[in-house]
């Protein structure tokens, strides 16, 4: 039987833990480094499984949205993948893995803007509008200038995923996240 609440429990979870990790992050930024890789590893993992099973709701319909979503979650998962396996190499990669992720996040979350405003109304289209185009500019940002992405990855990331969780919070409680 399917759920109907409206009531998307995926996005809560995933927006908790996304603001934990963000408030961890600012706590302990000296010893974020190693935790960024095998967290965000593992966050990586369950957002692109989350990006895919957007992909296969939305299947039936035609357009960008949906192939982005495909494309953002399998790098997701390739992303935490590798974090997992190699943690030390993942410590060096981190500057470059973290504008990628970000910068894919964003575009596949953009996609959908039309999709949120329809179900969600203004104030969440533009929550979602103004958070991931925070989002793209530290992604080029980090992208561009991978030692002060390294040196400060911790705050930028803490940041960002504290604002992502609230906005899987609020995709949560919109209805947005629930199966139709």
């Amino acid at each position: 039987m399917r759920n109907r609440s409206g009531f998307g429990w995926l996005e809560l979870v995933i927006g908790i833990i996304l603001i934990l990790l963000g408030i961890f992050t600012f706590v302990n930024p000296g010893i974020a480094l190693t935790g960024f890789v095998v967290a965000y590893g593992m966050i990586a993992i369950v957002m692109g499984i989350a990006d895919i099973v957007l992909y296969v709701r939305a299947e039936r319909y035609t357009g960008f949205g949906p192939v982005v979503s495909l494309v953002a979650g399998i790098l997701s998962v390739m992303s935490g993948v590798m974090l997992l396996m190699y943690p030390d190499a993942g410590k060096w990669v981190l500057s470059l893995l973290f504008p990628i992720w970000f910068i894919a996040h964003c575009i596949s979350r953009l996609a959908h803007l039309h999709m949120i405003r329809l179900t969600a109304g203004k104030v969440m289209y533009y929550f979602t509008l103004i958070v991931n185009i925070i989002g793209l500019v530290l992604g080029f940002m980090m992208l561009l200038r991978p030692l002060v992405s390294l040196l400060s990855a911790s705050y930028i990331a803490g940041t960002y995923l504290i604002l992502l969780g609230v906005d899987g919070i609020v995709v949560a409680f919109s209805g947005m996240g629930s199966r139709k």
